[in-house]
């Protein structure tokens, strides 16, 4: 019987003085998946991460921001948090580094390490600035680097080339508060003792790269660190913000981040739960899984096991290493620092789903290579493969057998041969998520269903449902099932989707053992479109705006904002030019809440009803309105709908019409094929509808007329109807649709 070991599951920890960009997000979103694979499958599973608050970084951004390093790492936990939330991330813990558990922790470990003779003090010169008067620790220098030349190097690392320094390496080093070039000045700190450790680290190198088949990089890496010699590494700062050192001499130093920034993966599970120990002290039934990019590696693969050898308790050990290569941005490199790149709040902003960014981070996902994020290619890979293909096979496959065989699961055998491709594409994505190629499983669920896709037009089960019925349920019954095997598969990646997409099964509680079963689905439910098009209007408004720097897109806004008010203030007031299309709307669109009172067959036209409605005026008033295939007159009568109160008067086959009730439609299908009517209980009869953020006239709105109201799009996204981005609604309640979510209204 195989042994399911327990999984611990890490990425790795953002530093929380900025807001991650899509960048840092890689490695959150990685673990993510990897442990909702893990919990579905059956494994006991336990992902911890946090914010990493300690060191340089964020002292010098606190400096910069005039706030204290607390108040900074307060300010920007809950940010990262909102963005992680945003996102459907599922921590099991998601903690923070400034936690007194890491201060304990990490002490203790320390003193371990240095009772057992891998720790020794060693005095040195250190770029002193005189005029902040303080030691210069890593990132409070910047200067040229001198391997390859960049300027703008840190202390510590040179983004450019990626190589580790120290701030006296640096050519023309400046201080980083002030801009002045310090000195050199004798300081002593305590250092740990690698070369010392390798004798315990490279037997366990050699045994854990192998049996935990670490990603290649990271094999690299490791290798080069240990033949290019391990060097005693210090590991503490002169800083203020840190975690105080326990040993006579140095009561005014604090740990190097990078000494204790990954024992915060401990102290996080600590903080979770007492039994922390049976997840960190326990390596002959857990295995830990460590998610990073490819700058961290040293410090998991050398730096943090040694310091867990060399302490002598029995800790779990990393098992498999995923570490990816770079995420760039249009031709360049994401940067937190430098704030280039769409960043988590950006993402927020742009009204397109998570799911659809989750959908492009994992399929491109840069596993083995580095990889270039576009708008271009973001558009095109969502239209054509997550629509195009995915949610393609989902909608034509379910609405055939919605319609053709009234949501029931057609009677009939299983198609052997596809069922078999089926199972073996399953098999080999499943392998591949045990190895957490996490990119490759994802790309191989979007080769199946392409399978789908052409069992289903090769099979046309349009033709075949009046000419070999047989042939056609065997098809449809199969391709169910692969749907729902879908939905299960994309679990991991796009959780909301994969809901949604179950639920059209009733089958929200499918899990890994379900897949290739074959059963378990009896009917099929209500279906819609999993996502709407990215549409050029959407996409390069989107490349713009998000060019250049954080810091001069805020300029710019500031720039645009001092003109308006500069121009408002010469003109004297706003014109209608100015308007937007939400305000012009209000000023002359009246929306009221009326009730159907009585419903009529049209005399003279098949597919009208003529309906009295009351929206609160002394008389009812009477509307045409050309819905006849698409509702019953009971399903009308009664209910509460939206009406375009102020429309002028029409005449419809000799009856007047005083008005018109607002309707949904599916954007993608022929003109005048779908029809919902927007129903509106939650609102009293007479209530008026506004965009959100608009202000309603003082006077009366004359009548407009229809191609004056046609020429003001509405539309529905995400099932709230909108006008130019704004929802409809009154006293906080949103106008909203369940058939359409994604579509038109008129």
């Amino acid at each position: 019987m195989l042994i399911m070991k327990k999984r611990l599951i890490t990425s790795a920890l953002p530093y929380v003085n900025n807001i991650p960009h899509l960048g840092n997000l890689t490695q959150v979103l990685s673990a993510d998946c990897f442990a909702r694979f893990c919990r579905s499958k059956g494994y006991e599973t336990l992902y911890i991460c946090g914010t990493d608050e300690y060191g340089t970084a964020s002292e010098t951004r606190a400096l910069k921001e005039g706030v204290t390093p607390r108040e900074l790492c307060d300010h920007y936990h809950v940010i990262h948090r909102a963005i992680y939330d945003w996102f459907n991330i599922d921590f099991d813990s998601f903690g923070r580094t400034s936690s007194p558990k890491q201060t304990e922790i990490v002490q203790e470990i320390f003193k371990k390490v240095d009772a057992a003779g891998f720790i020794h003090e060693a005095g040195i010169e250190q770029l002193f600035c005189e005029k902040c008067q303080r030691f210069l620790a890593d990132r409070f220098v910047e200067g040229i680097c001198p391997k390859c030349g960049s300027s703008g190097a840190r202390g510590d690392q040179c983004d450019s080339c990626g190589t580790l320094l120290d701030p006296t390496e640096l050519i023309e080093p400046k201080c980083g508060v002030c801009g002045s070039t310090p000195v050199l000045k004798y300081t002593k700190h305590l250092y740990l003792d690698l070369p010392k450790a390798l004798a315990l680290l490279e037997p366990w190198i050699d045994e854990a790269s192998e049996k935990g088949f670490w990603a290649k990089n990271a094999v690299q890496t490791t290798r080069s660190w240990i033949r290019d010699g391990l060097k005693e590494r210090a590991i503490t700062r002169d800083l203020k913000w840190g975690i105080p050192v326990p040993k006579e001499g140095f009561e005014d130093k604090v740990f190097y981040v990078w000494f204790d920034a990954p024992i915060g993966y401990i102290s996080i599970t600590a903080d979770y739960t007492d039994d922390w120990k049976t997840w960190w002290q326990n390596p002959e039934n857990v295995e830990l899984f460590q998610f990073i990019g490819k700058d961290n590696i040293p410090f998991h693969t050398v730096v943090f096991p040694s310091t867990l050898l060399v302490s002598g308790d029995n800790w779990t050990m990393l098992h498999h290493m995923s570490s990816t290569e770079y995420l760039n941005y249009e031709g360049g490199k994401f940067s937190k620092s430098k704030g280039i790149g769409v960043f988590g709040n950006d993402v927020m902003d742009t009204g397109i789903p998570a799911d659809m960014w989750r959908f492009y981070m994992y399929y491109n996902r840069p596993e083995k290579a580095d990889v270039l994020f576009t708008w271009k290619d973001f558009q095109e890979k969502v239209n054509g493969e997550l629509i195009g293909n995915l949610s393609n096979l989902v909608n034509r496959t379910l609405t055939f057998v919605n319609r053709f065989y009234e949501g029931r699961l057609p009677e009939g055998a299983i198609d052997q041969v596809l069922a078999r491709e089926i199972i073996s594409k399953e098999l080999e994505i499943d392998n591949l998520f045990e190895h957490a190629e996490l990119r490759e499983a994802f790309r191989r669920v979007f080769a199946l269903s392409s399978v789908g896709n052409k069992a289903f037009q090769d099979g046309e089960p349009w033709r075949t449902r009046k000419e070999n019925p047989d042939a056609a349920a065997t098809l449809l019954r199969t391709l169910v099932y692969l749907i729902r095997d879908l939905g299960i598969l994309i679990s991991p990646y796009m959780p909301g989707t994969s809901q949604k997409l179950l639920g059209y099964l009733d089958n929200e509680e499918a899990r890994w053992r379900d897949l290739g079963t074959f059963s378990g689905v009896s009917k099929v439910g209500t279906t819609d479109y999993l996502f709407s098009k990215l549409e050029d209007s959407l996409i390069d408004p989107l490349r713009e705006k998000y060019a250049g720097s954080q810091d001069s897109r805020k300029e710019e806004k500031e720039r645009m904002e001092e003109q308006k008010i500069a121009q408002k203030a010469n003109e004297g007031s706003v014109s209608v030019s100015e308007e937007s299309v939400a305000q012009q709307f209000t000023r002359k669109v009246c929306l009221k809440i009326a009730r159907i009172i009585d419903v009529q067959q049209h005399p003279a036209g098949d597919m009208l009803y003529i309906l009295q409605v009351d929206c609160g005026d002394p008389e009812p008033r009477t509307i045409v309105s050309s819905i006849v295939p698409y509702y019953g007159k009971d399903e009308l009568l009664g209910q509460n709908i939206v009406l375009v109160s102020n429309l002028k008067p029409a005449n419809f086959r000799g009856v007047k019409s005083h008005g018109m009730l607002l309707a949904a439609s599916d954007p993608k299908a022929e003109p005048h094929t779908t029809c919902e009517v927007i129903f509106a209980p939650q609102y009293e009869v007479g209530t008026e509808l506004i965009p959100e953020g608009c202000v309603k006239p003082g006077l009366p709105r004359s009548q407009v007329k229809a191609e004056q109201f046609f020429a003001l799009p509405i539309i529905t996204e995400n099932g709230v109807v909108k006008i130019d981005g704004r929802c409809l609604m009154d006293s906080g309640k949103y106008l909203t649709v369940k058939q359409y979510p994604n579509g038109n209204v008129g």
